[in-house]
């Protein structure tokens, strides 16, 4: 797979699906999340509706550039922001990261893209939207929230899976992976196969300090609710009704901000992309980008 050096110093590992001459559509993943979690059939079957799907890691994960040693105090950044209070220096925001994914476009030759995004990457594609508005054809955020702390916050019971130790050894972590089903599909989920997403994630790239710097960079940020009020670009939402993660009312409240704006909500999808739901996220997301370009 190829990496791309792009303008904010950041080499970025991407690759792409379907032809250079149809219309771009930019995958963005989220909190610690490779690129890998969109999976390649699902990318296929995206390219196979006339789109030119790239899908790339973040900094701070998989194998794009990481930013070892860098220090940040989350839990400072999270008080600040609970108070009010002035917030303590961050290593990067989420403008930070929707500029390295307009970097990326930049590399490719694309002058404008469709951006589509899950959890902090639909915090991501609505921060390109907002400050990038010439380079987004459209907009779909998917399982994500505004940034308002009054929406969307995770259900009780998987705050306690969220904040747990990480495993320090593949065998620990594999085996404990299970957990995240916490916020999957209730009637998706699927215990083996998340034991091998997370051999296959582990084996590519195990990187778990880059969590905190995310997870700075999400807070910091704080509330687009009034900025994506003045969006006007073609957007869609998707949200599952089992999301715990990030609850229904994160997607309810983006869906409600951004001008004109569909709402596809799923009742049997959680914090994940169940694979027997794809047919209909790809015929939502075809039918929303191609009339947009």
């Amino acid at each position: 797979m190829p990496r791309a050096l792009v303008a904010t110093g950041m080499e970025l590992e991407h690759d792409t699906f379907g032809s250079p001459d149809d219309p771009t559509l930019l995958l963005v993943m989220g909190f610690t999340a490779q690129m890998i979690q969109w999976d390649e059939r699902f990318c296929q079957m995206l390219a196979d509706t006339g789109l030119y799907v790239v899908r790339y890691d973040n900094r701070d994960c998989g194998l794009s550039t990481k930013l070892d040693g860098v220090a940040v105090d989350t839990g400072a950044v999270m008080t600040a922001a609970l108070s009010g209070g002035e917030l303590p220096p961050v290593p990067y925001t989420l403008s930070d990261m929707a500029a390295d994914g307009i970097g990326l476009l930049d590399h490719l030759g694309v002058e404008r893209a469709h951006v589509m995004g899950a959890s902090m990457g639909g915090m991501i594609v609505q921060t390109m939207a907002i400050e990038h508005p010439t380079r987004v054809a459209s907009v779909t955020s998917v399982m994500s929230t505004t940034g308002d702390p009054s929406v969307g916050q995770a259900a009780p019971e998987v705050l306690g899976v969220l904040l747990s130790p990480p495993a320090t050894t593949r065998e620990a972590y594999i085996d404990e992976s299970p957990k995240w089903m916490a916020w999957h599909s209730k009637k998706h989920r699927n215990a083996e196969r998340t034991k091998e997403l997370a051999a296959i994630g582990w084996d590519r790239s195990n990187y778990g300090e880059g969590g905190p710097r995310q997870m700075a960079a999400i807070v910091a940020s704080g509330d687009r609710t009034e900025r994506l009020r003045q969006l006007d670009v073609p957007a869609l939402v998707i949200h599952g009704r089992d999301d715990t993660l990030i609850t229904p009312s994160g997607g309810f409240a983006t869906a409600d901000a951004i001008p004109g704006a569909h709402l596809l909500y799923l009742a049997d999808m959680g914090h994940d992309l169940p694979e027997p739901l794809w047919p209909t996220i790809v015929a939502a997301v075809a039918a929303h980008t191609h009339p947009a370009t």
